[in-house]
């Protein structure tokens, strides 16, 4: 009987979701045929996604893929809507416990905001990844438009988000810092 390759899961918003972008174009899709045939790579994300939006679909998604792996990328819609960020926080803690229960292993991606929200916030924000990944013992990728998030080539009209020029980049860090969960997941098998 032939097993089917390990499944790695991509839970975020509108940032993996490839927003505004045409099919096949997102960071996520050039991720998969990287790693295919050696990995199956589902696209659970959904723009707009907050935290809890997310907290409330992922025991479901979880079930239904079964992932060796899940990277979590949310937490910049709850910001950017103002919401507390000790819910978010608590939120995305609690998506981390539910995917290790689950038997994957994680990769948390941080966000950063822009400095209009103030230095206080921006900290509060970056620093709650930071904790996250630290107490929840996770593979952490501080920010996932690193290198160009000051580059508006790199993003469509709105500033927001990244374009099909930045999306290669995307995939080229994400894979980085995803290696080291690919190795320990190989030793496992």
């Amino acid at each position: 009987m032939l097993h089917a390759a390990p499944l790695i899961l991509i839970y975020g918003d509108s940032l993996s979701a490839a927003y505004g972008l045409p099919a096949g174009q997102g960071w996520v899709r050039l991720l998969e045929q990287k790693l295919a045939p050696q990995y199956r790579v589902v696209n659970a994300s959904v723009s707009g996604e907050t935290t809890a939006g997310g907290l409330a679909r992922l025991a479901q998604t979880l079930q239904q893929h079964k992932p060796a792996i899940v990277l979590l990328e949310l937490g910049a819609n709850d910001a950017l809507r103002g919401l507390p960020l000790v819910q978010a926080e608590k939120n995305l803690a609690d998506m981390l416990k539910q995917s290790r229960a689950a038997g994957a292993s994680t990769l948390l991606i941080g966000m950063m905001l822009p400095p209009n929200y103030g230095a206080a916030y921006t900290r509060q924000f970056s620093d709650m990844y930071q904790r996250l990944a630290r107490q929840n013992n996770t593979a952490f990728m501080p920010f996932l438009l690193e290198g160009f998030a000051e580059k508006p080539d790199y993003f469509l009209a709105d500033g927001i988000h990244p374009n099909a020029q930045a999306q290669p980049l995307i995939a080229k860090q994400v894979l980085q810092q995803l290696q080291p969960l690919l190795k320990q997941k190989t030793k496992r098998q």
